[in-house]
């Protein structure tokens, strides 16, 4: 009986870390190239709402995940071009993207459902039938195809350079613009499903429902230290931290301050780890071609 409720209290941690892990890998592929990608939240929610409306119209949960993918890439591409072609700000810009799909699928949501503030209930992934969560082994499968991409490939020596020294780069003939743009189509590709996961996990699209999720998963990159195992390491403690919080769900504690809990614990991961973390050193600097 022990072993059974270990073995469930371990697939629902991992259930619960997969909506920072994957948007967190993300963050890791843009900042690695020098690029902060604050939008991951914004991306999220719209990857999720995305998944919903096309899961709704055709019961297609593929089709869903392909949505919730173009959204993030679509995103991903503005951020793109704002940060790296007209070189603004790049939280600015984040934050910017944020409110805007705050505001956007909650107008399409009012739209599609008739409701600003939940969806329709849409089927989930146990119509797969295949007796486990498949999104646990597939995220498991990107962590260790970024560790290997960004450390042991071509293209991620020269993202690691970009974000270090992208003049240097460049005078090697790298490609800057075109390397930091993939790095942040990757990372709205990956936090676009991480945001489809969570709204497949709820069944439904709710207005906020990723409620801080994306920052989150940058605090975990930024305690990982902008390595793709460290940022696991780190979002695999905040799903251990939000699975302790539901444990108490329905107890005299009061639900607000259980609800609390994963915030205040990014707080105070954050004031012990941000003065020991060295970003690259070209993060968040526009880098502008001679």
């Amino acid at each position: 009986m022990n072993e059974i409720l270990t073995l469930a209290f371990v697939v629902q941690v991992s259930r619960m870390t997969i909506p920072y892990l994957l948007p967190s890998l993300g963050a890791v592929f843009s900042e690695k190239g020098g690029v902060i990608n604050i939008a991951l939240e914004g991306i999220m929610l719209s990857g999720a709402f995305a998944a919903v409306a096309v899961i709704h119209y055709t019961s297609n949960l593929f089709l869903g995940i392909i949505a919730a993918a173009f959204s993030g890439l679509l995103i991903s591409a503005v951020h793109s071009f704002i940060t790296i072609i007209a070189r603004a700000n790049q939280i600015v810009s984040g934050i910017a993207l944020n409110i805007l799909a705050l505001g956007i699928t909650k107008y399409l949501c009012k739209v599609i459902f008739g409701s600003s503030s939940n969806s329709e209930r849409i089927p989930g992934t146990e119509v797969l039938n295949l007796g486990f969560d498949v999104f646990i082994p597939f995220s498991v499968i990107i962590l260790f195809l970024a560790w290997i991409i960004i450390y042991k490939t071509k293209f991620g020596l020269r993202l690691r350079a970009c974000g270090e020294n992208p003049e240097a780069a460049d005078s090697l003939g790298v490609n800057v613009f075109r390397i930091r743009f993939s790095g942040i189509l990757i990372s709205g590709l990956l936090a676009s499903l991480g945001g489809a996961y969570l709204a497949l996990e709820q069944h439904s699209f709710t207005d906020g429902m990723t409620a801080g999720r994306g920052y989150i998963a940058l605090a975990a990159m930024i305690t990982g230290k902008w390595n793709p195992l460290g940022a696991a390491t780190a979002c695999m403690f905040f799903g251990l931290m939000e699975s302790f919080s539901l444990q108490f769900s329905g107890s005299e504690i009061p639900n607000q301050f259980i609800q609390m809990i994963p915030y205040v614990i990014t707080i105070i991961v954050l004031a012990g780890f941000i003065g020991k973390a060295r970003p690259p050193k070209a993060d968040g600097i526009a880098f502008e071609k001679n």
